[in-house]
């Protein structure tokens, strides 16, 4: 890379995804220049590194293509990580040829030099998963333009975070025995995320990858039976047995995974139909361009739970995708604006400093819980995950901290204005739109208001009937759940929660 190169930015697009996200800081770190794209800017904005005097943040989607022209201009390098691989996605192959021939014209308008592109190992064959297919159909489109493109074929990525490692910890922390498809027999090569971002940094600074493809991986080849087994002993959980069948297909397969593991079945799907084919590494060149310490599975899945018990990950799959919009509730619209919608408002009064009931308010759900009848909403969740619902074990990324687009239980971080109000939208399977809001408001040192807003949107008849059948719940709820946030941080209550009719007035006429 020149000189004058490295006065041009990067490009980073999928810079809120699971690899974007840990690839960013890096790349800022070795000196680069770094323009990350998103549909929701807001999702980078809260990151630690968001100041960065290097780092550009552009809004773009890459089936616009007009705004990923804009978004190449003045750029020399981009990275492509994105696949369309998520719940929301009806068919994720057509829309991965869809973005990668509008990074081709993007990148050919731009002028860049070259794009890196993350795909996926495997064989182009009859039997190769649609997923594995659709991955290797993208690097044929990003090929067919101008300019030149470096391919990393990776197998499965183990890191915190990542579906596939998600998929295995899961299954082996909640079954003692797993009956599982023939494919946990099958050859893979994983790679640990530390190596995978490595190689994506090296490839930039490496001249001699432009326009190549390279298999990246471990040394080791292992089956998912390996990885389970290596998983529970780092773990230090019992011996897991496993007893493979030839009955359980993908569909059946993504199904069982979709009940006991956060990972939704659409999701689980293509993943456990790429399980059955072979994915091992073939061209080792890249080991000589760009050296590095390859972990091997144990070491990786050792760093990996590593993070997660110290809550320290960075990046989930859970977090991709864009934050629902909200705007039909937003203060001061009408209340036809965007249809009828019913509210349930709540306060308390309580003698603490408002960054005190602060951290109490973020720290809501995943390991803390609702600060009340968990039971309820663990039946909630599980209702929500039988019609095909996320439920509450996709949990949260982090514990004591969140971001907006995290995912929360079944909840979506949409807002966050530390420390005075969070604002999360909902992604259960419910007729309409719902949010669940709080603010805090410090009446004067040591004396802090805690409103709730509840908020809903039906959708149709169904979702009238809806809101009428939950609110006599409110009372129990929501009532528990401010008085279980008192006590929670040891705060004297000034009362019993109130219901207000007016949760946008300010105490005090302010």
């Amino acid at each position: 890379m020149s000189a004058e190169d490295s006065q041009l930015p990067v490009l980073v697009a999928g810079a809120t995804g699971y690899i974007g996200a840990r690839l960013i800081p890096r790349l800022l770190e070795a000196g680069h220049r770094v323009r990350a794209l998103a549909r929701s800017p807001a999702k980078i904005r809260s990151r630690p590194w968001a100041g960065h005097p290097n780092l550009e943040i552009v809004r773009a989607d890459l089936l616009d293509r007009e705004s990923m022209i804009q978004a190449c201009q003045g750029c020399h390098a981009a990275y492509y990580l994105i696949h369309s691989m998520n719940p929301k996605s009806t068919d994720f192959a057509r829309t991965d040829r869809e973005a990668a021939a509008n990074m081709v014209a993007a990148a050919e308008a731009g002028g860049l030099q070259r794009i890196i592109y993350l795909s996926g190992l495997g064989e182009e064959a009859e039997g190769l998963s649609e997923h594995l297919r659709s991955r290797l159909e993208v690097a044929k489109i990003l090929r067919s333009g101008k300019v030149p493109v470096t391919v990393l074929r990776a197998a499965m990525i183990i890191g915190s975070g990542s579906a596939s490692f998600e998929i295995l910890r899961y299954l082996v922390e909640r079954l003692p025995m797993m009956i599982t498809p023939r494919w946990v027999d099958t050859p893979c090569q994983p790679i640990g995320i530390r190596n995978v971002l490595h190689y994506l940094i090296g490839c930039l600074e490496e001249e001699a990858t432009i326009g190549e493809t390279f298999d990246i991986g471990q040394e080791q080849v292992v089956s998912y039976r390996e990885l389970m087994k290596i998983c529970a002993e780092e773990a230090r959980l019992p011996r897991r047995l496993i007893i493979p069948v030839p009955v359980l297909t993908p569909r059946l397969s993504s199904y069982w995974i979709h009940l006991v593991t956060p990972v939704p079945a659409t999701l689980a799907r293509p993943l456990a139909e790429g399980l059955r084919n072979e994915v091992v590494c073939h061209d080792l060149r890249i080991r000589e361009l760009i050296p590095q310490q390859l972990f091997d599975c144990r070491q990786a899945i050792r760093l990996a739970l590593q993070r997660i018990r110290e809550h320290q990950v960075e990046s989930s799959w859970r977090d991709a995708g864009s934050i629902p919009p909200a705007e039909w509730s937003s203060p001061g619209d009408p209340s036809w604006a965007g249809g009828t919608h019913y509210d349930d408002s709540r306060q308390i009064q309580l003698a603490a400093a408002r960054q005190d009931v602060w951290q109490a308010v973020i720290r809501i759900g995943g390991e803390t819980g609702w600060y009340y009848a968990n039971w309820l909403w663990t039946l909630r969740g599980f209702l929500d995950r039988l019609v095909g619902g996320v439920g509450l074990g996709r949990g949260r990324r982090c514990p004591i901290e969140v971001y907006p687009g995290d995912a929360l239980d079944f909840w979506r971080v949409a807002e966050v204005e530390k420390p005075n109000q969070l604002v999360l939208v909902a992604e259960m399977k419910v007729p309409g739109e719902a949010i669940l809001e709080f603010r805090l408001e410090e009446l004067e040192p040591g004396q802090t208001t805690l409103k709730q807003i509840a908020r809903f949107l039906p959708r149709g008849l169904m979702g009238i009937l809806y809101w009428y059948a939950v609110t006599p719940f409110h009372n129990l709820i929501f009532n528990g759940m401010l008085k279980g946030i008192a006590k929670a941080i040891g705060s004297a209550q000034s009362g019993e929660p109130s219901k207000i009719t007016d949760p946008d007035k300010t105490e005090g006429g302010r």
